[in-house]
């Protein structure tokens, strides 16, 4: 049974264990304003706290994922201490996607580009429809990706590839972004309903696996070999005393799937 509700122009949808969040300003190509990204961070909290969710997808409306920040907003951001207000605030959304321990997938189609597309790459997986257009956009505006953009566009596909994409000039489609790591996988198919999929295909690891894999990954992009190995050594201590490990290990003896239950 499926249940969906709506706030701050995002739907929330939740069916067997999964969230589906979609951005909905089909109109402006789903551009985030403050309600939106108001409702983000309280679904996304929400997902962080609930057990009954296992896993997030985010999309777009419309034929579109996201059109970065809100063009009518702009004028409003020319007061310094405006701007570095809503910046902290679209951060925090950002960052609240990364440190979720749970899988959040992009489904992307029609374009994502600005603060939509550093939305993307803070997603662990990246489904595009074979129509999906990823845009550094920010220099035509005489700006540049802001949010972690820049950072983390390098860190996920490393400087040389960075630079490609972002001072490149050029509009990518599905199939550029592919190789140069910006998407995970492109579908012919509806990229949501392969989002979705997806999502369900990582939760066959133990969610506090997932969850210790995901931080752990976060952590060894910003620290010295050394230190990541110890956060490792710490992780996994944590782990082996889990239910689910023990579960793991029985089912791996007994060769059937393993019944996790995060604890």
């Amino acid at each position: 049974m499926a249940s969906s509700e709506q706030s701050g122009q995002v739907i929330a949808t939740t069916s067997d264990h999964l969230l589906t969040l979609t951005l909905d300003r089909p109109e402006r190509r789903n551009a985030l304003d403050a309600a939106m990204r108001d409702g983000l961070t309280i679904a996304l909290d929400e997902a962080a706290r609930s057990a009954s969710i296992h896993a997030v997808v985010i999309t777009g409306a419309g034929g579109s994922f996201c059109a970065g920040g809100d063009l009518a907003s702009f004028d409003d951001l020319h007061d310094t201490r405006v701007y570095r207000h809503v910046s902290h605030q679209l951060t925090a959304l950002l960052d609240a996607v990364e440190r979720l321990e749970k899988p959040v997938v992009a489904a992307i189609d029609g374009v994502a580009t600005g603060a939509g597309l550093t939305l993307a790459l803070c997603c662990d997986w990246r489904v595009a429809s074979s129509t999906a257009r990823v845009l550094f956009g920010e220099g035509r505006l005489g700006l540049v990706p802001t949010h972690g953009g820049v950072t983390r566009l390098v860190k996920l596909i490393g400087l040389a590839r960075a630079k490609e994409a972002l001072l490149g000039g050029d509009d990518l489609d599905a199939q550029a972004a592919l190789r140069l790591g910006l998407v995970s996988e492109i579908v012919d198919r509806d990229p949501v309903a392969a989002a979705e999929e997806r999502a369900r295909r990582m939760l066959r690891r133990a969610p506090l696996s997932f969850g210790a894999a995901k931080r752990l990954a976060h952590l060894a992009a910003d620290t010295d070999l050394r230190s990541g190995i110890l956060a490792e050594s710490l992780a996994q201590t944590a782990l082996l005393a889990s239910e689910d490990h023990r579960e793991g290990l029985a089912a791996a003896r007994e060769r059937r799937e393993p019944e996790f239950t995060g604890r």
